[in-house]
């Protein structure tokens, strides 16, 4: 037996019976010879490690816009967070830690600079609209060389459904949708502390008192809920009234911290830059690189363009914003 064939008969030993199997994919859009070594779902773990897309993430914003400190969470860290938490999930539960393992690493590859301000303005701008997970799953299909990865068919779906109205057809990626809650509520929070637009002494007693108080806590009972619920069941959830608890917890971050007068006064600055950057290209095609127009195989130009600027990191698009709108002072 080959190092792959033990690993999948592993998986059919001590696995859940709800769990996804390697061996059992649903299998990839173009046939491939498989690894003698790694199963399917761990191969598509490392091709995204590996992807140019993955590396941006750390420079693409999380909340904060260019934070002045080393401390603040990019989407590259929160990426990460979120693949702890779900393998930890998903590891207590029998699941396919592999599978949850790629869906979380790939689940946000699609993200525009600027964080959700970003994807706001492109969705603004774009007339058939934006939503970041869809651009991920486009990352993983076309983007990112040509021909795509060619990733299985249960990691594509788990990217695509991680949000959304869409729920997704594994376990493994509806404990990546609950992951990404947790991981971003409970971080956000912990920037927005150090960052003083909140202190910890803020969030409603309401909520504390269900999650318990501080970072780890909240962290630890949410998870442990998550297991509590869904344990030897064909299903993810959480316990109700940690779910109301948490779900609170998110409307007051949105009210106290996402949207609040600092954070609008920063995203009109990222609006403008997205925005000028979008007229840009769009009336000046020529100056999208040649193998962005080469890999994105449409003829529609706004979709290139498009594809442009929600692969930019954040210092990258500030860069052309500075390049072609900032005035220079001139040299004789």
């Amino acid at each position: 037996m080959t190092p792959r064939e033990k690993l999948e008969q592993r998986e059919e030993q001590y696995l859940s019976p709800y769990a996804a199997k390697s061996a059992h994919s649903r299998g990839r859009a173009q046939k491939e010879e498989q690894c003698e070594i790694r199963t399917d779902f761990q191969r598509d773990r490392d091709r995204i490690i590996h992807s140019k897309a993955f590396r941006r993430l750390k420079h693409k914003t999380q909340v904060f816009l260019s934070p002045a400190g080393d401390h603040y969470r990019t989407r590259l860290t929160h990426t990460l967070d979120v693949a702890q938490i779900a393998r930890t999930i998903s590891r207590a539960l029998d699941l396919n830690e592999d599978l949850t393992e790629a869906i979380a690493l790939g689940h946000d590859l699609g993200h525009t600079p600027f964080g959700h301000a970003g994807e706001r303005t492109l969705d603004h701008l774009c007339p058939e609209g934006f939503r970041h997970n869809e651009q991920s799953l486009r990352v993983v299909n076309v983007l990112e060389r040509k021909g795509g990865l060619n990733l299985t068919q249960e990691v594509r779906d788990g990217i695509l459904c991680h949000t959304g109205d869409k729920m997704p057809q594994t376990l493994e990626g509806k404990i990546v949708r609950f992951a990404d809650k947790i991981a971003y509520i409970n971080h956000d929070i912990d920037d927005a502390v150090r960052g003083g637009v909140m202190r910890e002494e803020d969030i409603p007693e309401e909520y504390s008192k269900i999650l318990g108080y501080g970072h780890s806590k909240r962290i630890n009972s949410l998870i442990r809920s998550i297991i509590r619920a869904s344990e030897n069941r064909p299903d993810i959830t959480m316990e109700p009234e940690v779910f109301e608890a948490m779900m609170g917890l998110r409307r007051y971050m949105f009210d106290n911290v996402y949207l609040n007068d600092y954070a609008k006064s920063e995203e009109k600055k990222s609006f403008n830059v997205i925005s000028s950057l979008f007229t840009l290209y769009s009336e000046n095609p020529e100056l999208i690189p040649e193998s962005v127009r080469e890999i994105s195989c449409s003829e529609d130009n706004m979709i290139v363009v498009r594809d442009t600027i929600a692969g930019m990191t954040d210092r990258y698009a500030l860069s052309l914003f500075d390049k072609y709108f900032v005035p220079k002072s001139w040299r004789g």
